[in-house]
């Protein structure tokens, strides 16, 4: 793969593929020329492998694609150019379309940035009156944009962020659900629903309105983990008054297709002699050989929140069989990634983000030897800017990726390192755009870059908010 292609590769852009070796005829020649000719192809191979194989490659600069976004007084959503600051009427994502509008314009615009002020009072925004209630009060409202066309949460508004990724959308649910939307949580769980396999498998993304894949990128194993995870955390939300148990059994009910499909299928990952899952591409949406911590994880966290799930409906068999295949994978995770502290891959390699998904919030009992790995993965993981990467063998060195460290604050968060999560959430105060978006990305020099706002990253904030505030100060 050239340099070119491994600096434009994008967490959520196309896959990376090896490419395979081109077998050309040759004709008569004589061997000295064959020699020669065996020679170069075997010295560009080794080239080749070489460029594939080095854990990084420099990336100096990625553009800001975007200053935010905006809803017109139609409704649509609204892409703002860089370095063009946008004009939204007063506590919304509404544009103004003053001075040249028409009367009609305004009105249509005044009466959406009404329905937003109604939607944000029938909810809250964790941390207001502290030191980040501007980003959190900006990270909702991105978020009500980016839903605002209906179905699943799309990831951004770019046309290649344009989709619905079940991993991402899953992390909006649980977003939403603190903060009091449950009504838009549910609906984004509904959406997963009508769009997952009757085999319990996730595409890696979604159209909204046709709710299929747009290209071949093919199954990602972790969705259905986490389509699992974001409804439990939905119906605990519930509470525990028997009005709430009302409501939960409700959503049990509703969601009953989800929960079945999803509980066959992370089974049936685990259910060979290996109780690993098979390779599949995780978050960084590479083509894998091997299975990643990224693919394990989010399986464990599946099948446990699926067995909690399953003692709700009153089932007495399925609790036992998901939380006898959990063991054996917990135990299979800590047997084959623990020892090198867990690793991206089995065995000896380098630390990955999803160490995160080893812990609270994700799983009630750490693993052991986790919460260390995780705290020495930070140092690895570190980029110029002060974020972090998808991992420690990410291919390039110079960008901080907003997900990622927004994931470590809720992590360190609900871990009680305090210190540590506010210190991110500054991070990413600091480093936004001029209309507030939190872009996906930092360059070296602390510019943001990429898409903006991102919604897996808009949904980390919210959420580590809303720990360090249930925490208390």
């Amino acid at each position: 793969m050239s340099t070119l292609r491994v600096i434009e590769r994008r967490l959520h852009g196309s896959p990376i593929r090896r490419p395979g070796a081109r077998i050309a005829r040759v004709g008569d020649v004589s061997a000295r020329s064959l020699y020669v000719l065996v020679g170069t192809v075997t010295v560009l191979a080794l080239v080749a492998a070489a460029a594939i194989s080095a854990p990084h490659t420099r990336v100096d600069h990625v553009a800001l694609y975007q200053e935010g976004i905006g809803i017109e007084p139609d409704g649509t959503l609204a892409t703002i150019p860089a370095g063009q600051p946008p004009r939204y009427l007063s506590g919304t994502r509404v544009l103004d379309p003053r001075p040249s509008a028409t009367p009609e314009a305004v009105l249509a615009a005044e009466e959406l940035a009404d329905e937003t002020r109604a939607w944000l009072r029938a909810g809250s925004v964790p941390g207001t009156g502290g030191p980040h209630g501007d980003l959190a009060d900006d990270a909702l409202l991105d978020l009500h944009a980016l839903i605002s066309g209906g179905g699943g949460a799309i990831a951004g508004s770019m046309p290649r962020w344009r989709y619905v990724w079940p991993r991402d959308a899953a992390f909006v649910v649980a977003a939403l659900t603190v903060t009091g939307h449950r009504t838009d949580a549910v609906g984004i769980l509904a959406f997963l629903q009508d769009v997952q396999a009757e085999d319990g498998s996730f595409h890696a993304r979604y159209t909204v309105a046709e709710g299929l894949p747009p290209d071949d990128r093919g199954l990602q194993t972790d969705g259905t983990g986490w389509a699992v995870w974001a409804l439990e955390q939905v119906v605990l939300d519930a509470g525990r008054s028997p009005a709430a148990q009302i409501e939960q059994q409700a959503l049990l009910h509703q969601f009953a297709p989800l929960l079945e499909r999803s509980t066959t299928f992370l089974l049936d990952q685990v259910s060979g002699s290996d109780p690993l899952p098979p390779a599949s591409s995780d978050y960084w949406e590479h083509s894998e050989q091997q299975v990643t911590l990224g693919t394990a994880a989010p399986v464990l966290a599946g099948l446990e929140a699926a067995a909690r799930l399953h003692q709700f409906t009153g089932n007495s068999e399925r609790p036992h069989q998901l939380t006898a295949a959990a063991e054996a994978l917990r135990a299979a995770i800590e047997e084959r990634f623990g020892p090198s502290g867990y690793g991206r891959y089995p065995g000896r390699h380098a630390r990955d983000a999803a160490t995160a998904f080893l812990l609270p919030p994700f799983l009630e009992e750490p693993l052991p030897g986790a919460r260390e790995a995780w705290r020495a993965s930070i140092s690895e993981m570190a980029r110029p800017a002060g974020g972090l990467a998808p991992g420690a063998s990410w291919p390039e060195t110079s960008l901080s990726w907003t997900p990622q460290t927004t994931l470590y604050a809720w992590t360190a968060a609900t871990l009680g390192e305090r210190q540590l999560a506010e210190q991110y959430l500054t991070w990413v105060d600091d480093h936004r755009t001029a209309s507030g978006a939190i872009p996906e990305k930092v360059g070296p020099d602390g510019a943001p870059a990429a898409v903006a706002p991102l919604a897996w990253s808009c949904a980390l904030v919210l959420l580590t908010l809303a720990t360090l505030e249930e925490q208390g100060t």
